[in-house]
């Protein structure tokens, strides 16, 4: 082990009375979140904990992946672990691909009954493959599967009865994975897909494990995208556990910027609070990729007691996979004292995808330096895997407080068009990690009082406008969906705001991505959303895009060389680059954006004259329900689009152009009513009678406030919408029961009376509160029982700020 004795001045107030206002919010949020933002840099430095107490489970990445991170306060001497759960070391006994690429018989044609789970079953017929199995992004893989479904069966000899023993099992599939061991049900997730899960097997199932043959039946269902199975079984090493004890959890509160945590250990209370400072007038700290962890404890009974306090992490914050090989050093820069881990290979900007982490660059755990009397010792060390802060607090009669820092430096951030650019911070390379680091140290302060003050003007602001429990969705949506992004410039220094599309495909710069999540840009930051769009223009005007409509994406992320989605979407990508560009405009108070970009605009904007009124059958930004035609809310989308174009042509002096395309626009408004016309609802699609959907695309017209559409279409919607809602939301329209919450809040936002509004967002914050999925906010859920459908941790929750943005559009109205 190698041990390295620093001092910091995150404890130094050990014994003295700590700022105690900022471990108390102002607000606070009443709701279970389906998971906790902790650590919220971007998609790839991203760790949330998924349970309701965070010592309840094991620090995640937005992936489901191990991300470890434990903490625990020592007082008088009895360890209680706050943070994360004991590692405990696992035995193999029947080891996943990641050590070992077991082999199996498989089959992709169904097996007649169901004795083929059984031992005694006879697979001779099926073929041999080694694990593990899947579609060929996949790690680990050996054996290629790329049809809907497969069956397969490991059988195993054991030497040994593990009746007495736990036995954890450990499994990764994509999609819905059904696994039997010796005949008996062990798992059966749904549409699901998920990485290293363990579960400890039941009595009934371990007593079946016995000397000779055994086996473990496998099937998996792919409905879309990638597929995979892996599986093994393990031991638990149980010689060498430690901080057992939990802390006692008193409460959770999510604020926009913020997570805080409260605890009891014993005699001594311990307040914590997480904080990512992704404040959007400041973009230097915006895109600084690292994160506080600030504690304060404070005793209980009136008496001293003997503190100290450990945080560990691992390295796995630095890879894609367990078999990287990884190096951690220790060392100090002027006033920061730091542990470093990354891995052996550093294989930059190599990977792409969307079920991936980061394997390049360095993950650090670093605290503030302060040589002077008074401050206590503390020891930073690392014994591989674990790397470990160790602060002897000392006697603490009164509040003491202090942070340690979490931070990334990726070296390059993204391949924009084959130019490997850096994270805007580094202002192109000329301020390095480590400055950024000792600066993070220095102006903690100012840093926390600027996120509190922020946070309590979000929910402010969004109380007055929407109620408590819209604040309360936005406060969760806020770090989700600025955290998905990565900021850069390009070699002409233009800024670039890039999503990545999490759990969907992993697309980079997807346009029907910055669409949905645009309204908190547009309020806080115009040029972030600016930002998003400039790479599709520029695909465009590069002459690298050449159809009359803008792409989907320009990549896989973090690798934006040109659109990677197998399918274009003419109608739907063209009305979003116009109604954006319109909404930028009218937020700045001018149309220069669009005047630069004025002849792409033009080439759009005819396309939609031509094709958006009655759009054939292609796909819209909801894909996932499929290619359709005559869409009557992706027809609103294009008529919005080219009324914006008009009001930009008007903007810029030009009346002409400006009263051709808005007369356009009102005349296929027109039409659009008699196509859709349902009598007390409008259709899904026009050729559908007793069809219906949310035709969230409207609120465009109320916020441009042109009067595209007769007032009366929204009201009628609303109208409907409101006998429609089941007990989780608002359906997507009448195939499902499914719906997406950040449309929900575009809907409700057609309302005219706060109760109707507020009526169309309680069941939503239901959702939030109560959903069984716990994972990072999904947007696509079931609204009869909650649980997430498909997406996860996706930007476009910055469309829950839409009503905000109303509020701010009618008054430059």
């Amino acid at each position: 082990m190698k041990k390295v004795s620093i001092f910091l001045l995150s404890i130094a107030l050990c014994g003295c009375a700590g700022n105690t206002d900022k471990f108390s919010p102002e607000n606070v949020n009443s709701l279970r979140a389906p998971a906790y933002p902790l650590v919220s840099i971007d998609p790839y430095t991203s760790a949330w904990s998924m349970a309701d107490k965070l010592n309840d489970d094991v620090v995640r990445h937005w992936t489901g992946v191990k991300f470890p991170l434990l903490g625990a306060l020592i007082v008088d001497g009895v360890d209680y672990r706050f943070l994360g759960v004991n590692q405990i070391p696992l035995i193999a006994v029947l080891p996943t691909a990641v050590t070992y690429r077991w082999e199996a018989a498989y089959t992709e044609k169904a097996p007649v009954g169901d004795s083929w789970t059984s031992t005694a079953f006879n697979d001779a017929a099926w073929q041999h493959g080694r694990a593990a199995f899947g579609t060929p992004e996949m790690p680990f893989l050996s054996t290629e599967w790329t049809s809907k479904e497969i069956w397969i069966r490991r059988t195993f000899e054991l030497h040994a009865d593990f009746a007495q023993e736990p036995v954890i099992l450990e499994y990764s599939h994509d999609d819905d994975f059904t696994l039997f061991i010796n005949g008996l049900k062990v798992v059966e997730t749904g549409y699901q897909w998920k990485n290293n899960v363990q579960i400890q097997l039941s009595d009934e199932v371990r007593a079946t494990l016995r000397p000779g043959k055994n086996v473990i039946a496998i099937n998996c269902k792919n409905r879309t995208g990638g597929a995979y199975v892996d599986c093994g079984l393990y031991l638990q090493d149980l010689t060498n556990v430690r901080y057992e004890q939990a802390a006692v959890q008193t409460s959770v509160n999510v604020q926009p910027t913020q997570t805080y945590y409260n605890f009891t250990c014993g005699a001594v209370d311990l307040n914590l609070i997480f904080t990512t400072p992704l404040l959007p007038d400041n973009l230097d700290l915006l895109s600084r990729p690292i994160s506080y962890l600030s504690y304060q404890v404070t005793p209980n009974d009136g008496r001293p007691h003997e503190v100290a306090l450990h945080i560990e992490a691992t390295p796995d914050w630095a890879i894609h996979s367990p078999d990287q090989p990884t190096r951690i050093t220790v060392d100090m820069e002027g006033d920061v004292a730091y542990l470093r881990a990354g891995t052996v290979e550093q294989p930059i900007l190599r990977k792409a995808g969307d079920n991936v982490r980061i394997d390049w660059g360095y993950f650090y755990l670093a605290g503030n330096v302060k040589d002077s009397k008074g401050v206590n010792n503390t020891n930073l060390t690392f014994s591989p895997p674990a790397m470990c802060l160790d602060a002897n607090i000392g006697s603490v009669s009164a509040a003491a407080e202090g942070f340690v820092m979490l931070g990334y430096d990726d070296v390059y951030s993204i391949q924009y068009f084959h130019d490997n650019r850096r994270a805007y911070w580094t202002h192109n390379g000329t301020v390095s990690f480590l400055q950024a680091l000792v600066a993070a140290g220095k102006e903690y302060p100012k840093i926390m009082r600027d996120c509190a003050a922020f946070d309590r003007r979000l929910i402010a602001d969004a109380t007055r406008v929407g109620g408590k429990e819209y604040a309360e969705l936005c406060a969760l949506a806020y770090r989700q969906s600025v955290s998905a992004h990565k900021l850069i410039e390009d070699a002409d220094g233009n800024l670039l705001f890039l999503s990545k599309e999490n759990f969907s495909n992993g697309s980079i710069g997807t346009v029907d991505i910055s669409y949905p999540s645009s309204p908190l840009y547009l309020h806080y930051n115009p040029d972030l959303l600016k930002g998003m769009l400039t790479p599709i223009f520029y695909f465009s005007e590069s002459g690298k895009w050449t159809k009359p409509f803008p792409s989907h994406d320009v990549g896989t992320y973090p690798l934006a060389n040109g659109q990677t989605y197998g399918g274009d979407m003419p109608v739907e990508e063209g009305g979003n680059m116009l109604i954006l560009t319109t909404a930028i405009a009218i937020a700045e108070g001018n149309a220069d954006y669009a005047r630069t970009h004025w002849k792409t605009l033009t080439t759009w904007a005819d396309y939609l004259v031509k094709e958006g009124l009655d759009p054939e059958n292609q796909l819209c930004t909801d894909d996932f329900a499929g290619h359709f035609a005559h869409n009557a809310n992706l027809s609103i989308k294009a008529i919005m689009g080219i009324a914006g174009y008009g009001k930009l042509a008007g903007m810029l002096g030009d009346k002409a152009t400006s009263d051709k395309y808005i007369s356009t626009a009102r005349e296929m408004a027109q039409k659009w009513v008699q196509m859709a016309d349902d009598g007390d609802h409008y259709r899904l699609t026009f050729d559908k009678a007793d069809t219906w959907s949310q035709k969230y695309n409207l609120v465009w017209d109320k916020l441009f406030g042109m009067s595209i559409f007769p007032s009366e279409v929204a009201a009628t919607e609303v109208a409907y919408y409101l006998k429609k809602q089941n007990k989780y939301g608002l359906p997507l329209d009448s195939r499902k029961d499914y719906t997406k919450s950040d449309w929900i809040i575009w809907s409700a936002c057609l309302a005219t009376s706060p109760e109707d509004f507020r009526a169309l967002i309680s069941p939503l914050h239901l959702y939030a509160d109560q959903t069984v999925s716990r994972i990072p906010l999904s947007d696509w859920h079931d609204t009869k029982d909650s649980h997430s459908i498909g997406f996860r941790a996706r930007s476009v929750v910055g469309g829950y700020f839409m009503k905000m943005l109303s509020e701010d559009f009618a008054k430059k109205k």
